[in-house]
């Protein structure tokens, strides 16, 4: 929050758009950035979506093209449902800003909070093409301006205050007096009066300046993101209990409007911390509203951070955090989706053990990972990650896992970064579906033509081609920070889902973002 300083209000207002910075993440915590690959008709594309920091605000937009001969890429802001989602405004082209051909780049006004999506119409020598990325927009936080710009603020305030009243006191003693003549006293006196006034005047109005910035600034912290709270208990019987509650943000929200991702109501995973050896991939249940509960398989004794994945009915995803200390749990056996890994624990104070580009797993199968030279934050990057059989061959067996060939979790050692990717990026499944849908309603149609009706009362299924997917995967992703990651990787064979464990250390971007 910006510095209370008696500064004059027109200062305040022109530097009120420097105080906001991003403190957390609407979902995948610490990772706000959405990067996402997809089809616009014949082209596949690889986005990155850098949300405003404010609402309103300003999204920045990168598209590369895997595909050549796009010809034009214009993009436009929808709320991803509702009435909204029926009535696009007019696009805006995408530019090039370089000699890439294949790159594309644009900026966008996200005017209200809440699930958005960046629409792109794309055409090109095979015709047109329409895709969707989904966006949760929120303000993040605010923080305080820095000491030097505020002592600078300050004094020209004083100058500026001071300059005001010497202005009008010699308004008022010289205004009617011809050019060099010298002021009688009663001209003095009526300038001493007039000055003292103007003081008054003018300190008034800072502190009523001061007084009605600060409660707008007080009234902008409501609309600041706050997340859905948890709290986790472990019940008798070895049942997980995840109470969540709304701790006030928007009316909008609710506690029992979860749609599902991936089959799922709620992906939760479990990080004995800090050594981060130990990992769990469940699906609790909803039992009530705002509550979900799991029997828990076999669990080592430790802390556990969790982190837990929703999805809103309007496409808003959230990540809710908790911890809990657990005995040794001597549980079910994993079935179905769950699943579990463990690996090496990290050095103390959050280093990360650096494991190779190579992870030997228990039954034998080895995962490994195309490992960049170097890995810069703010960059994206896809990550390719191969299930090899016990001969050094890639997998033949390869299944679906919860309906894709892989998922991901990146997770930074120091606990500021959590992010569930997909192959097709770091967006939820659910809202892609949702957005889909729409796009399957237009696709070849031009932006300038009416966009049809359209009733979303269901959501389309999760079901991928049928037939065996590869033995490799890729997570298109970058990271949000410098410093050490854990990445964890699931991919699954026949009835096996797979564990992979690697660590990442992640060099700070040349380019400075906030």
């Amino acid at each position: 929050m910006i510095n209370k300083r008696r500064l004059p209000i027109l200062v305040l207002l022109a530097i009120a758009p420097l105080a906001f910075v991003p403190l957390a993440a609407r979902a995948h915590v610490g990772s706000p950035d959405v990067y996402v690959e997809g089809n616009a008709g014949p082209y596949k594309l690889s986005v990155v979506v850098r949300p405003p920091l404010v609402i309103p605000g300003v999204a920045d937009i990168e598209v590369r093209s895997q595909t050549s001969g796009i010809d034009r890429v214009e993009i436009t802001p929808i709320p991803l449902t509702g009435e909204g989602s029926k009535h696009p405004p007019v696009p805006d082209a995408m530019q090039r800003p370089s000699a890439d051909a294949q790159y594309f780049a644009g900026h966008l006004w996200i005017m209200a909070t809440g699930s958005w999506q960046i629409r792109f119409f794309v055409s090109g020598n095979q015709g047109p093409g329409v895709f969707s990325v989904p966006v949760p927009a929120t303000a993040m936080g605010t923080r305080k301006m820095e000491r030097g710009l505020g002592t600078i603020l300050a004094f020209l305030g004083v100058v500026l205050f001071l300059g005001l009243v010497g202005i009008i006191g010699a308004a008022a003693r010289e205004a009617q007096l011809t050019p060099g003549a010298e002021a009688p006293s009663v001209p003095r006196r009526r300038a001493y009066v007039a000055m003292a006034v103007a003081f008054v005047v003018l300190l008034a109005a800072i502190v009523l300046g001061n007084k009605w910035w600060g409660a707008e600034a007080a009234d902008y912290r409501h609309y600041i993101y706050k997340p859905l709270e948890m709290q986790a208990q472990l019940q008798p019987g070895n049942v997980l209990d995840l109470k969540l509650s709304d701790p006030g943000w928007v009316k909008q929200r609710q506690l029992d409007d979860f749609i599902p991702d991936h089959n799922h109501l709620m992906h939760l995973y479990m990080l004995r911390w800090p050594a981060m050896d130990v990992v769990f991939h469940l699906h609790p249940e909803q039992v009530g509203t705002g509550e979900f509960q799991l029997l828990l398989p076999t669990i080592p004794k430790g802390e556990y951070r969790l982190y837990a994945d929703v999805v809103h009915a309007n496409g808003f995803p959230e990540t809710l955090i908790s911890s809990i200390r657990l005995p040794y749990i001597a549980g079910r056996a994993l079935a179905g989706d769950d699943a579990e890994g463990t690996s090496v624990a990290l050095k103390y104070l959050g280093v990360a053990t650096q494991t190779t580009a190579s992870y030997k797993l228990p039954d034998g199968y080895t995962m490994t990972w195309k490992r960049p030279d170097t890995l810069v934050a703010k960059s994206p990057y896809d990550f390719t990650f191969e299930l090899l059989d016990p001969n050094d061959q890639p997998a033949s067996d390869m299944a679906l896992y919860m309906g894709m060939p892989g998922h991901a979790a990146f997770v930074k050692t120091d606990g500021s970064v959590f992010a569930h990717i997909h192959p097709s990026g770091s967006a939820s499944m659910a809202a892609l579906m949702i957005a889909q849908s729409q796009n399957d309603q237009i696709q070849g149609t031009s932006p300038s033509q009416e966009m049809k009706s359209l009733d979303m009362k269901s959501m389309p299924g999760m079901g991928m081609n049928q037939g065996a997917p590869p033995s490799t995967v890729s997570f298109p992703y970058g990271f949000p920070s410098a410093g050490t990651y854990r990445i964890f990787v699931q991919m699954k064979h026949g009835n096996m889902i797979e564990t992979g464990v690697f660590d990442a250390t992640v060099q700070a971007s040349s380019e400075k973002k906030q």
